[in-house]
């Protein structure tokens, strides 16, 4: 379990450089959310510091006036931590906490989300996947750096295993890796055999992503009941959960609430959580879930097409509902280009209905009902209806088997010989 102790109220400096690839706004913003994600780790902003430079300095990230002003205020507001908004190597963390007095402790923006996560993880496989992740890039940061760092466990950005393993045995800690690494597949062949039974429940399966804080869990919990944790928190959700919901017409589907994206997801994370974010990929339909009220709603989408992508779920059908419209309305253009857009509100119910009307409706969309008399012999197309369809009805037979299924025209093209009735149109098509 994570250790809050010295976590609430730690005083906190938010450090951050606009060079020529980062305008003043960019930086400005992602500050702003910076602010939001140690509020969530417990700490309070105290300060933040800014600094106009071409390029990062190699050594301490900031120049060494901008350093030693950030020394200077750190001291004079009682600040025991410095917060980056980037990404530091382990040798600009050294030269940072040498350079600030050894007083204030340095951590990044990543190391800080791995904190969150630390402190969220509620799941055995959610601690397994922090840890990893925590390891394999934590772990670089803190080798060679003294014994005044045995200091994991309590503190912004130190949750997590002990540091003084990492110190002395680099062989034990990479075998905590492997073992970690081996016991996370375990699970994820778990979640896949769990995956396989849902698919052979005919059941279409919605998955709902987006940005971190948009209102999925409230959305989950309204429709289906589900009880799953929902705060006004980044990641206050990190393990998936799947619920049966109705449709309008009465078709049941499988709603599943996803971890939230935000930007600069550390590359760990998404690895170790893989498992985890792959129920997206083997959705049929994506929501995305967007904060109506955020101002930085359009950039927000644009990271969570972005990770999806990455994920190999980029070519999904989806839905964009636009959240919290109860409090306030998108900006102009947020959904220029985008089709299938909804205006909801997740607390309230208003709007949900609509919803569900275009979740049945997409997935639908382009599908037919047909029946299949398939040879006994090639019984191993069953299992790709089971995986690309909704099967209706299965009906074994001396020679053939008797399958109803409602499929897309990709599923239908390489089993169409075996389709009882096709109908003129379809003869046509193929």
């Amino acid at each position: 379990m994570p250790n809050d102790e010295g976590i609430v109220g730690v005083r906190a400096a938010l450090v951050s450089v606009v060079t020529r690839d980062r305008s003043a706004e960019e930086a400005e913003v992602s500050l702003a959310e910076l602010a939001r994600l140690l509020e969530t780790a417990g700490g309070v902003a105290a300060m933040t510091l800014l600094q106009n430079k071409e390029a990062p300095d190699v050594r301490t990230y900031l120049g060494s006036g901008k350093v030693a002003e950030l020394s200077f205020l750190c001291a004079r507001n009682d600040i025991t931590l410095a917060v980056f908004d980037c990404e530091l190597s382990p040798s600009q963390i050294r030269n940072l906490e040498e350079a600030l007095g050894g007083a204030v402790r340095v951590i990044d923006r990543s190391m800080l989300i791995l904190d969150i996560f630390a402190l969220h993880a509620a799941s055995g496989e959610g601690k397994l996947q922090v840890e990893l992740a925590q390891l394999k890039y934590t772990a670089p940061r803190l080798m060679g750096k003294g014994t005044e760092l045995s200091r994991l466990g309590g503190g912004i950005g130190t949750r997590g295993p002990g540091e003084s393993q990492l110190e002395t045995d680099r062989r034990h800690l990479q075998r905590r890796i492997h073992a970690l690494e081996a016991d996370i597949a375990a699970m994820a062949e778990n979640r896949r055999t769990q995956r396989v039974a849902r698919d052979r429940s005919g059941l279409s399966r919605v998955a709902i992503v987006g940005y971190t804080n948009a209102g999925k869990s409230t959305l989950l919990n309204y429709l289906t009941g589900a009880g799953v944790l929902a705060e006004n928190k980044l990641f206050a959700t990190l393990d998936p959960t799947t619920r049966k919901c109705t449709l309008p017409g009465g078709e049941t589907v499988l709603l599943t609430d996803t971890v939230g994206f935000i930007r600069n997801l550390p590359h760990h994370l998404i690895h170790a959580f893989r498992s985890t974010l792959e129920e997206a990929t083997h959705a049929d339909l994506l929501l995305i879930l967007v904060d109506a009220t955020d101002p930085e709603a359009g950039a927000q989408i644009e990271v969570t097409e972005a990770l999806l992508r990455d994920l190999g779920a980029g070519d999904k059908p989806v839905i964009y509902a636009f959240n919290k419209c109860d409090l306030g309305a998108a900006s102009p253009g947020v959904a220029h280009g985008r089709k299938n857009i909804v205006y909801i509100s997740a607390a309230t119910g208003q709007g949900v209905d609509h919803l569900l009307g275009r979740i049945e409706a997409l997935l639908h969309e382009g599908k037919r009902t047909v029946t299949f008399l398939i040879p006994n012999a090639k019984q191993g197309l069953l299992s790709g209806l089971y995986k690309n369809a909704t099967v209706e009805r299965v009906e074994y037979g001396a020679d053939a088997v008797l399958v109803t299924a409602t499929v897309d025209d990709r599923t239908y093209g390489p089993l169409r010989q075996y389709d009882v009735a096709p109908t003129e149109e379809t003869s046509d098509e193929w």
